[in-house]
């Protein structure tokens, strides 16, 4: 319908011509009340946040020479990031002559990883960054 037509069809009915889809050809308009038609388009939107889980990214971070009761300790805080629906950093950190021996520590992650495979899926293998050797653990779809 032209748009002369459609705006004195609103004009008559005391309502706003508005145009829902501008970019499509030809653009969609409907004939409503244009502050009714804001008020419901931001309740959706209201809405539509309120049904969305934000995923946080929790970190824990290990040393190279930790002991297997500590991994162990770390393990069960990453599993109940894991179990919460959060993702898990998990930063390696060197210091100092620590820093000669980086190829030697990557088991450590790849342990951890192993010990919450029943729960999380590695989402990023172990990188190094730094002075620093990350990965990051997700929970399993």
């Amino acid at each position: 319908m032209p748009v002369r037509d459609a705006l004195r069809l609103a004009e008559e009915a005391g309502v706003d011509l508005v145009k829902i889809a501008p970019t499509a050809k030809p653009p969609v308009c409907k004939i409503v009340d244009y502050g009714k038609f804001k008020y419901e388009q931001t309740r959706k939107e209201k809405e539509a946040k309120k049904k969305q889980k934000v995923i946080e990214i929790k970190e824990i971070r290990l040393s190279p020479n930790i002991d297997t009761n500590d991994l162990n300790t770390k393990v069960n805080a990453a599993r109940k990031f894991i179990t919460k629906g959060d993702r898990v950093k998990v930063t390696l950190r060197f210091r100092g002559r620590e820093m000669t021996h980086m190829n030697s520590s990557k088991h450590i992650l790849d342990d951890f990883a192993q010990a919450l495979s029943d729960i999380a899926v590695m989402e990023k293998a172990p990188k190094v960054e730094g002075r620093s050797m990350t990965m990051f653990l997700a929970e399993k779809r």
